[in-house]
């Protein structure tokens, strides 16, 4: 077993990097919503689910195991 310093391995941080992508993305989708206060489809509907799928993407990057 080799000597690790980090407690992921690089194909793990680089998941994790996607994931926060996606979740920045997804609050850039709520705050472009045209309507007032965010109201909208994109705000209350759009924005959400795609932060949500990001937390959901960051769990699978942290419990990821390379073979």
């Amino acid at each position: 077993m080799k000597n690790n310093p980090l407690p992921f391995s690089k194909k793990n941080y680089q998941l994790m990097l996607i994931g926060i992508a996606i979740i920045v993305f997804g609050f850039t989708i709520m705050g472009m919503d045209d309507t007032l206060h965010g109201f909208g489809f994109m705000g209350l509907t759009l924005g959400p689910i795609v932060v949500l799928s990001g937390f959901l993407f960051e769990f699978y990057a942290i419990f990821y195991k390379t073979k």
